[in-house]
């Protein structure tokens, strides 16, 4: 019985041998190791092989001849049927067949060029791109707010204590580990130079509130050091792109988004830090009125898939150097939470969880925006309170609290309170809407704490809020 299986990363099948396929020998030496079956077709089967003593002799020797490296290369047999399966080992240092630089991706053999090639050689070497040092850059090129913006970050989050932070911007930046002898690294102006394009092209935060896929109503883009880059991004986005459903805790007025920030915060965060600044494109943010997606340039480490990022991992920063800066302001944490951080800011907020892409070298965060977001979403903020005021929808519940609420959440809310016991289809059958809007409002009102939940989702029961329950943290 043969041993099918299927060609992946670090398995691949040939009918027959071809010099060519030496690429393929040279690409898993330079990923993560691999194995070439001669003698097999694409789905695995065996077809066998002719002159297979011949070639039990050539293929190690040309392997050997134009790599400069030893592979373990033996006969199979099974049923009869005779292949050569070519065993190839990770190496430590960079491979090339012909002067060129071959790596797998997939099932797919890549040559290796540009950005993509310096990084590999960097890698190999143990440094990263923005470990590399930077010739002609002085301390004295640096303004001081970005050192200001770290220190303050630092102290309130206890990452670092005030006698931590009582030396200069110098022994500052050397004690982050962003120097290298008498250099600076990438890291160091990206994280805190007033101008880091001016080394770094693209390194900068481009937003855009899109009506659809085609019509831009307006953009914005953030420009200066990485160490406030993500503060700017937040406040811009709340004040100006998104509009807050309003609710009334007494007097005191909350507004509620439709992507909590702790959410938001952290998918910014983990697109500076885990993007790749070598191609010179920006951090893209586009909201729609259903959706934001953030894009950024970078890729998943070597063999993971975008399940992985759901799994309890490590941290694999892509730029440790920034990484570490960011961690020791207190920005981010080092376990590699990120991803769960977002998901439960998610769930807490009774929202779905965010979906990824990962196409090459562009990935994708998305979140989704909920129905009762949509109708006044994207309106700059200097025209937000005329809307408010035109706009608003108050509904004096009988219990003497003001809330904005329409008219659906106004029906379901008479329901629940005479009701208790009333399923989602008694309520979409009585209101006239359906199951999925019924739900989409009983979760804001559940948010905005003017109902609970008791008991269990079968035997429980609907309770009305009579005191000022808290509303979520805006």
């Amino acid at each position: 019985m043969e041993n099918l299986t299927i060609e992946t990363q670090n398995i691949e099948f040939k009918e027959s041998w071809q010099d060519n396929y030496l690429k393929t020998i040279c690409a898993f030496a330079n990923a993560s190791g691999g194995r070439l079956d001669i003698g097999k077709n694409d789905k695995g089967e065996i077809v066998g092989l002719s002159d297979i003593k011949k070639l039990m002799e050539y293929i190690p020797n040309k392997i050997k001849n134009s790599m400069a490296i030893v592979t373990d290369i033996t006969l199979q047999i099974v049923d009869e049927k005779q292949y050569i399966s070519i065993k190839v080992n990770a190496y430590p240092f960079p491979i090339s067949y012909r002067g060129v630089y071959y790596i797998r991706s997939g099932s797919t053999t890549l040559e290796l060029t540009g950005n993509a090639l310096d990084e590999f050689i960097l890698r190999s070497k143990g440094k990263t791109w923005d470990g590399v040092p930077v010739p002609k850059i002085t301390y004295d090129d640096f303004e001081k707010d970005a050192f200001k913006a770290f220190r303050r970050k630092a102290k309130a989050s206890g990452r670092l204590t005030a006698e931590d932070l009582e030396i200069n911007d110098e022994e500052l930046l050397e004690n982050l580990h962003l120097t290298e002898g008498n250099y600076l690294k990438r890291a160091a102006l990206l994280v805190f130079h007033q101008n880091p394009e001016k080394w770094v092209p693209g390194a900068y935060l481009k937003l855009g509130y899109f009506a659809n896929a085609a019509d831009l109503i307006f953009q914005d883009e953030i420009h200066g050091p990485l160490i406030t880059m993500a503060d700017k991004a937040e406040e811009l986005v709340y004040s100006k792109y998104f509009k807050g459903i309003i609710s009334y805790d007494g007097l005191q007025r909350i507004e509620t988004f439709p992507i909590p920030r702790q959410a938001f915060r952290e998918a910014i965060l983990n697109a500076i830090i885990h993007r790749d600044y070598s191609t010179g494109n920006p951090i893209h943010i586009h909201i729609y009125p259903d959706e934001v997606l953030i894009y950024n340039d970078g890729k998943l480490p070597d063999s993971w898939t975008i399940d992985d990022l759901f799994l309890k991992h490590t941290s694999k920063p892509y730029n440790p150097f920034i990484a570490g800066a960011f961690f020791r302001s207190g920005q981010i944490e080092s376990w590699g939470r990120g991803i769960e951080k977002i998901t439960n800011a998610c769930n807490d907020w009774g929202m779905p969880k965010p979906f990824y892409r990962v196409k090459g070298n562009d990935v994708m965060i998305g979140f989704h925006i909920e129905d009762i977001y949509r109708e006044n979403a994207g309106l700059e903020g200097i025209e937000r309170e005329k809307y408010e005021i035109k706009h608003e929808k108050k509904y004096e519940i009988k219990y003497g609290i003001k809330y904005e609420i329409n008219q659906s959440q106004n029906k379901i809310l008479n329901l629940l309170n005479e009701y208790p016991n009333i399923t989602m289809n008694e309520i979409a059958n009585e209101i006239g809407i359906s199951t999925h809007g019924i739900d989409k409002n009983i979760r804001y009102l559940k948010r905005i704490g003017l109902i609970e939940r008791a008991g269990s989702r079968k035997k429980g029961f609907w309770v009305i809020k009579n005191n000022n329950y808290p509303p979520p943290r805006p």
